[in-house]
């Protein structure tokens, strides 16, 4: 099994897919490091030499920012636009999304489940 950043990529997907799973890394990325790594896509990982392993792990060090790296780079872009007190920070810290969008009604990815709210009970007369 292929282990590159810390992460077991799966055996039997074609590598350009399998690079994916390694956060940082989408399919562009990926067919690009393969090329570099002169590694065919539509190869399976399992079918991956040790040589070609090495190469695709190489460049990935080299040339990009992944896993850990790159988590620890985006929460602190996102703490520091917390402690900038920016409106983007205040939308970060409550959970809400920050691009924009309405949140009338959607944004349920951001808001979470919803949570009903008692009505208040009217007294007869």
């Amino acid at each position: 099994m292929a282990r590159i950043e810390g992460v077991d990529l799966p055996r039997n997907k074609r590598v350009d897919i399998a690079l994916s799973y390694i956060y940082g890394i989408g399919r562009t990325t990926a067919t690009a490091i393969l090329a570099k790594a002169q590694v065919e896509g539509a190869t399976r990982t399992q079918d991956l030499s040790e040589v070609e392993i090495a190469r695709i792990r190489e460049i990935i060090q080299r040339e990009h920012r992944v896993e850990g790296e790159l988590r620890k780079e985006v929460a602190m872009n996102i703490k520091r636009l917390i402690d900038l007190g920016s409106y983007r920070g205040s939308r970060h810290k409550r959970g809400l999304p920050a691009r924009g969008q309405r949140t009338h009604t959607n944004a349920r990815t951001r808001k979470g489940p919803r949570r009903t709210i008692a009505g208040k009970k009217v007294a007869a007369k």
